[in-house]
């Protein structure tokens, strides 16, 4: 993994939301930040530095990408490109495959929190609703 590294410089993009790409990456050094949305209607969700992870999703699923992500300072990032690559990396890294564990656990909480607010909130709407 050694020479799957990148180096960013602040405010470059490393991802662009809607890109098919597959590739996972691993901060090294730095940090960035992880927007959703575009243009003017563009919101900061994460900042994720040194240990983090991200667009493991595409590598999983090989769908576009849903986030934009942009340096913050210079950053250092290993990569990931394909499940095979993942796998020998996870094998290797047990301390890491438990953390990524962890972490998507997580997100996947926080995902699933958020999905039963919106559907709590339409569900109040509907009944607020004059039939």
């Amino acid at each position: 993994m050694s020479r799957n590294v990148m180096y960013f410089q602040n405010g470059e993009t490393i991802i662009k939301s809607g890109q098919q790409e597959q590739r996972m990456y691993i901060i090294l050094d730095g940090e960035v930040n992880i927007i959703l949305g575009e243009g003017d209607d563009q919101i900061s969700v994460a900042r994720m530095s040194k240990g983090d992870f991200f667009g493991e999703i595409s590598l999983f699923t090989s769908t576009p990408r849903s986030a934009t992500v942009k340096a913050i300072g210079d950053i250092k990032l290993a990569y990931i490109d394909n499940l095979s690559q993942l796998k020998g990396f996870l094998i290797k890294n047990p301390h890491f495959a438990a953390k990524m564990v962890h972490i998507l656990a997580q997100r996947l909480a926080k995902t699933d929190e958020i999905l039963i607010g919106k559907v709590n909130e339409i569900n109040r709407l509907k009944e607020t609703r004059v039939v």
